[in-house]
């Protein structure tokens, strides 16, 4: 199958202006396949800024990468316009160390992790691995918001694995990067009955502010509000007190502020400044609020001044 002129020199063009460039579904933020997921979090690892295109936003562009790079499926990365490959790929030569050294950064520190597995949970997990047959151990996997995922999977002589209480436990790099320090309980309390998971290297959770709250912090100084509307939402109603958005590089200037400065995002109900909440927390930063209720509430609570939509 031939390619169209132009919409082959469109991706060329994105290739010659950004050095790393992964075609996915989804944004980074929120994929929308496990693959494209999978290769977020292996380049996430990385530290290392990249271009993203979203296929399912662009038709074009997602039939003509597979014919560009005679490669079928998506996500696609490509280094230095040379195409690495899909997910698995990427997995591949992110545990080898081929990755980082593709892109000019030192590998991550392979020593396996410190964990510490409680009594009664080993005793469950034992049982669990025991259940799947010879050959199997416990993996973890931790993602960049810190969320843990425990599954069994078949021993893998180059993962990294630690032993703890007599159990196998593998990760992926990014995710023993993340697990130092894990701890693995089994509880039977007021919590509920299950695995319960402390890890010291999650970033504290997003804090939630009322409005009132958000605006005598803004008053003092102590956050910065950050309204993650588009203009033309703003344009409608706009809260009357300094406040930083994403336009422009708006969202670089934020992401590279110290990570104990204080951010509290604010949209028109408080759905979409929640989830940019978590992405910022899966940066690292340390001190991050969702203002509730979000300008309808402002304009209740606040000032009536500004408009209601």
């Amino acid at each position: 199958m031939s390619l169209d002129p132009a919409l082959r020199s469109r991706i060329e063009e994105l290739l010659t202006n950004n050095r790393v460039v992964l075609f996915m579904k989804g944004e980074p933020a929120a994929p929308q396949c496990g693959f494209s997921a999978k290769a977020v979090g292996l380049l996430g690892a990385t530290g290392v800024k990249y271009q993203h295109v979203d296929v399912l936003s662009d038709p074009e562009i997602r039939e003509g990468i597979k014919v560009y790079g005679e490669w079928p499926t998506i996500p696609q990365l490509y280094i230095d316009k040379e195409l690495v490959g899909g997910s698995d790929i990427i997995e591949q030569i992110a545990r080898s160390g081929e990755l980082y050294t593709a892109l000019g950064v030192p590998a991550p520190d392979r020593t396996p992790p410190a964990i510490t597995i409680t009594p009664a949970a080993a005793k469950m997990l034992g049982e669990a691995v025991g259940n799947a047959g010879k050959g199997y151990a416990l993996q973890v996997e931790i993602d960049p918001r810190f969320n843990a995922r425990l599954q069994l999977a078949p021993v893998d002589d180059n993962a990294i694995a630690s032993e703890a209480e007599g159990l196998r436990v593998q990760f992926d790099i990014a995710s023993a990067q993340r697990a130092r320090g894990l701890t693995i309980d089994w509880v039977e309390d007021e919590r509920g009955r299950g695995l319960v998971i402390d890890n010291p290297n999650a970033p504290p959770k997003v804090g939630a502010l009322d409005v009132t709250e958000a605006a005598a912090k803004v008053a003092d100084g102590s956050i910065v509000l950050v309204d993650v509307r588009p203009a033309e939402e703003r344009a409608m109603a706009s809260v009357k007190v300094p406040f930083k958005t994403l336009d422009g590089s708006g969202r670089e200037q934020l992401e590279a502020l110290p990570k104990d400065t204080g951010l509290a995002f604010i949209c028109h109900t408080g759905a979409r400044s929640a989830q940019l909440a978590e992405d910022f927390r899966a940066l690292g930063f340390k001190r991050l609020y969702n203002v509730t209720g979000g300008i309808a509430d402002w304009s209740a609570k606040v000032d009536p001044g500004v408009p209601t939509y």
